[in-house]
């Protein structure tokens, strides 16, 4: 395996190859800190480039791509609480208030630290352990699928404890929302009225983009004070504080769960990083030091999320190597390209090639030192508007709220979703909702209603069947834990009382 670690660092520190990496972390960077570019995305618009590349320093060049979009979503998270990709969601839950309170320089440091840590992690696990992760994912049917997309969904009881109630009925309209469109198993429409833009669904990052971006402008268009106090804190100037080692110390567990889960669930096909940085967060409010100041403005938050959507770019690459199937759309750009290109993925590919294992081993481990420094001059940049205005500030980031939307698929329907969600998102604030309970929702709706059916086909309708799986029981016994934990808390403290 090390021959295999040595190998990969030769490719990538080609001069030639360096170059392309440092070009296609700076790219990846900046399309991830903009609104409505999610990291596939990123990789899709990459690669026109890659066409003209060979395959073995394609695949490099857009694994760099695909790692740095991530970090930069982080990035307008922290400062704007604009999530740059769905996977950055859950960073505005910490890095938001800490920005607030004009700790915007060091709440990026411990993301892009973390981020780093949390790639430089799973690249290792991917080039030491591949095959093995490899069959683990093997493992995963259509009701292990559904099992881990309900795990998700369990989050939802500790997304806000203090409006449990309130938090899960976002969450079963997120739900609602994401059953709107074709229907994934008989190819009928579902709850379109009509409306052909709905035929394909309800797109999630317009949605995304109006519940943070436009709701928190409307927020701040009635209560200025928030932006106005760090601007007058910082005088308009920020810069990336990078954590001591004492600061990062007391992060390590932290560090460490969400480095392994995200690499875990990096690996099962159609996860993700945004399953795997909601899933780190809640467990890091349930099992984490500092679980009860979550969502106050603590590193420990950015650290959990941050950690494991990284780590879940590395995973989602060993089931593409190792297996030829891709654990991500991102993944599965980068699968077209290859297979236009003539290489043909899977175990066969592993033992003639192994240079496209190596060199995304190598690509990662050196993309996330370098979008350390990229991302800090990047931040830099973005933070010079927080001196900008409201006045003027406001109506720029409608402005690229709705080219975000737009560019999306070039149509105005997600334009006015994105707006709807925008003044749906406001009513939720003011009256107690939760919108991040709502977009995950929105995320796993899909995933989980997809792979149920499949599972529940597979078996001829037998439902105990798709329960029995050893996995799938597993996963569904932890899920009702998780759920009835918070109710089994709250009738023993009114006990007590």
């Amino acid at each position: 395996m090390f021959k295999l670690l040595v190998m990969g660092l030769k490719i990538v520190l080609t001069p030639s190859t360096f170059l392309l990496i440092a070009a296609g972390t700076i790219l990846g960077t900046v399309f991830g800190a903009m609104p409505g570019v999610s990291a596939a995305m990123a990789v899709a618009l990459c690669l026109p480039f890659a066409y003209a590349m060979n395959p073995v320093v394609a695949i490099a060049f857009m694994s760099s791509v695909y790692c740095a979009a991530i970090t930069g979503g982080g990035i307008t998270a922290i400062l704007f609480k604009i999530p740059g990709t769905p996977s950055n969601a859950p960073t505005t839950f910490d890095g938001y208030p800490m920005a607030q309170r004009g700790e915007a320089g060091k709440a990026l440091g411990y993301s892009l630290i973390a981020s780093a840590v949390g790639g430089q992690l799973a690249a290792l696990a991917m080039a030491l352990v591949t095959p093995q992760l490899a069959n683990i994912g093997l493992k995963f049917g259509p009701s292990e699928l559904f099992a881990v997309a309900f795990l998700g969904l369990s989050v939802l009881s500790y997304l806000d404890s203090d409006k449990m109630v309130k938090t899960l009925i976002s969450g079963l309209l997120g739900l609602f929302l994401a059953c709107v469109g074709m229907d994934p198993m008989l190819g009928v429409p579902r709850f379109t009225w009509g409306n052909s833009t709905l035929l394909s669904g309800i797109e999630m990052i317009p949605i995304m983009i109006g519940l943070f971006a436009v709701t928190e402008v409307l927020k701040e268009t009635q209560d200025r004070s928030k932006l106005e106090a760090l601007d007058t804190k910082s005088d308009g100037k920020m810069a990336t504080v990078l954590p001591s080692f004492l600061e990062l110390w007391k992060t390590k567990w932290t560090m460490l769960r969400s480095s392994t889960l995200g690499t875990i669930v990096g690996i099962l096909p159609g996860a993700g990083a945004t399953i795997a940085s909601f899933l780190s967060y809640a467990i890091e409010k349930k099992v984490g030091k500092n679980a009860k100041d979550l969502g106050t403005g603590i590193p420990d938050g950015i650290v959990a999320s941050e950690c494991a959507n990284n780590a879940a770019t590395a995973g989602s690459m060993v089931p593409l190597l190792s297996l030829g199937i891709p654990g991500g759309n991102a993944a599965a750009i980068m699968l077209t390209a290859l297979v236009v290109k003539g290489v043909q993925l899977g175990p066969i590919l592993m033992k003639t090639q192994p240079r496209y294992m190596a060199a995304v081993f190598g690509s990662m481990f050196l993309t996330n030192i370098i979008m350390v420094i990229v991302s800090m001059l990047i931040a830099k940049i973005f933070a010079k508007i927080l001196g900008v205005p409201y006045y003027i500030l406001g109506p720029v980031i409608i402005m690229l709220a709705t080219i975000g939307s737009y560019a999306l698929a070039n149509n105005t329907g997600d334009v006015v979703l994105m707006a709807t969600a925008g003044i749906i998102g406001y009513a939720f604030v003011k009256l107690g909702y939760n919108p991040a309970a709502l977009v995950l929702g929105l995320v796993l709706g899909q995933m989980c209603e997809s792979n149920f059916r499949r599972a529940y086909t597979l078996t001829n309708g037998n439902m105990k069947a798709v329960f029995a799986r050893p996995i799938t029981a597993v996963i569904v016994l932890i899920c009702v834990a998780m759920l009835l934990t918070p109710l089994f808390k709250s009738l023993v403290g009114k006990k007590k009382a």
